[in-house]
């Protein structure tokens, strides 16, 4: 979730920054961003200290693209864990069920 937000912001920075005129706009954006994301670096550092998340993910939040590099690696991160997960019980047993049947 505060990949997200982080993202958010960075993506309210991006818009102010580009449109003419809006300094001071531009300038709570980007304090905003700066802290923000290093709250979120210290966030994440703390949870790969706990075992909690993959180093991946620090290393992926501390690229260039900062907010957008963590969000798209806990994305990766969870579409791996769930291919990873065995499948579920009942879905097991109806697989069995069919792989023993035989024809006739």
């Amino acid at each position: 979730m505060a990949s997200w937000i982080e993202l958010a912001v960075f993506g309210v920075l991006l818009v102010v920054w580009i449109l003419p005129g809006l300094e001071r706009p531009t300038f709570w954006a980007g304090l905003t961003h700066g802290i923000g994301f290093i709250a979120l670096a210290l966030l994440i550092w703390v949870a790969v200290l706990r075992r909690e998340a993959p180093y991946t993910l620090l290393a992926a939040t501390l690229t260039p693209v900062g907010p957008v590099g963590s969000v798209i690696a806990i994305e990766w991160i969870e579409r791996r864990a769930s291919r990873m997960e065995p499948p579920d019980s009942e879905a097991s047993e109806q697989t069995g069920r069919i792989a023993t049947r035989r024809p006739g």
